[in-house]
């Protein structure tokens, strides 16, 4: 984090999005693009100029004047947008509370109900969670070609729909709400357990996702049970990262981790955020998945049986074949590794390039005592798409499959 280069990718994370936002509420939602370009630039100035000069005292405010100046040089140039050089002037760089605002209602319109539900992920992960369209297109497990597409579409939506930087009615807030909360769920998952790359946990991305939902959670009108059901199940789950890989950041299993190197506090926020969210009669689908962090986080070995009937409790409200695949695993534990591969191979065609389900089957038939069926299904696991350290894993894996005599 002391180089140069390092401080500028940490406030891309941390950053881009509050300034992106900031700018936006000047030049309006339809010159997003030229907001993102002026941050963009002020990265690669800070890129090409720190590593000399230093890091300035003031790395984000220095970043914030750099892309604001930056936008100015755009409108002066053109006669068209000149109307907004006084709002970009009156950005003085000391709105940090105020950037917080629009970083929140910029969230809101990029999931505008008019847009696909794709492209309001794609378009709140790039604008205001800061990542690529290659981070995107693994995230959502589609092409990056596709998530291109789908930002361009969404971008001219925005400039053509006129609307407002404004935080919505009540009677669009609510579901709005819920598309940024699908939002923060994916961008979370892809820190969690990064699907490609050399690092197997992004911490950066599951704090941008927790950090944009204490947004949702910091105004009343959005303070709602689900959201803080969601943030509690990212504050449990981001609890374990430290202990998720070891010293050479290779991956490790739930039971192989030392449960010394948790973050407790941040377990103690989750359960106490958890039992906020649970004070009135709604139940939802992140209510129930906080329940099953909490079965892994506090009794060892967790509570299996429970875990199967709290999987059930997620099929019921959200079905969806990885909610199938976990569940899977949990009847494993109680029934028996037959069992959980009964289940996997009903949900097989479902999920035919995610990389977890022929990695879950060979752990399965490893434990059932046939290392050849398992050896097959690691190296199909292999064959698709994932990061280095579970790559190192699963081959790890195959090799137990046949060891050396």
């Amino acid at each position: 984090m002391s180089r140069p280069a390092g401080v500028v990718e940490h406030l891309f994370r941390h950053s881009a999005g509050r300034i992106v936002a900031t700018l936006a509420r000047a030049l309006g939602p339809e010159r997003l693009d030229l907001a993102e370009e002026a941050v963009a630039d002020a990265l690669e100035q800070a890129l090409r100029t720190w590593p000399q000069g230093g890091v300035p005292d003031n790395p984000q405010g220095w970043l914030f004047r750099a892309a604001r100046n930056r936008a100015m040089d755009v409108v002066r140039r053109e006669r068209a947008l000149r109307a907004l050089l006084p709002r970009l002037a009156e950005l003085d760089g000391h709105e940090t509370d105020r950037r917080t605002d629009d970083e929140l209602v910029l969230m809101l319109l990029c999931c505008h109900p008019a847009l696909p539900t794709v492209s309001q992920v794609a378009l709140t992960l790039k604008t205001v969670g800061g990542l690529g369209v290659n981070e995107i297109a693994a995230a959502l497990l589609t092409k990056p070609a596709t998530v291109a597409q789908r930002l361009v579409r969404a971008k001219k939506w925005l400039r053509e729909s006129g609307k407002p930087l404004t935080l919505p009615g009540p009677d669009a807030l609510e579901s709005r709400v819920d598309s940024v909360l699908s939002v923060l769920y994916l961008l979370f998952n892809e820190g969690y357990d990064a699907t490609t790359g050399e690092v197997a946990v992004r911490g950066d991305l599951c704090g941008e996702a927790i950090r944009l939902g204490r947004l949702l959670l910091a105004e009343p009108k959005t303070d709602l049970p689900r959201v803080r059901a969601l943030v509690a199940l990212m504050l449990l789950q981001a609890s374990r990262l430290p202990a998720r890989v070891d010293r050479d950041g290779d991956l490790l299993l739930l039971e192989e981790q030392d449960r010394g190197r948790w973050d407790h506090t941040m377990i103690a926020e989750g359960t106490r955020l958890f039992e906020r969210a649970c004070a009135g009669p709604e139940m939802s689908a992140y209510h129930v998945e906080a329940a099953i962090a909490l079965c892994h986080g506090t009794v060892s070995p967790p509570d299996w049986r429970r875990i199967v009937g709290l999987y059930d409790d997620l099929l019921a409200l959200r079905p969806s074949p990885v909610a199938r695949l976990n569940r899977a695993i949990a009847l494993s534990m109680v029934d028996g590794a037959v069992a959980g591969i009964a289940e996997l191979e009903a949900v097989e065609a479902e999920l035919p390039e995610y990389t977890l389900l022929p990695a879950v089957l060979g752990a399965l038939w490893l434990r059932a005592g046939d290392p050849a069926r398992a050896a097959a299904h690691y190296r199909r696991a292999l064959a698709l798409p994932c990061s280095e350290p579970r790559r190192r894993f699963l081959t790890r894996r195959l090799t137990a499959c046949n060891p050396t005599p």
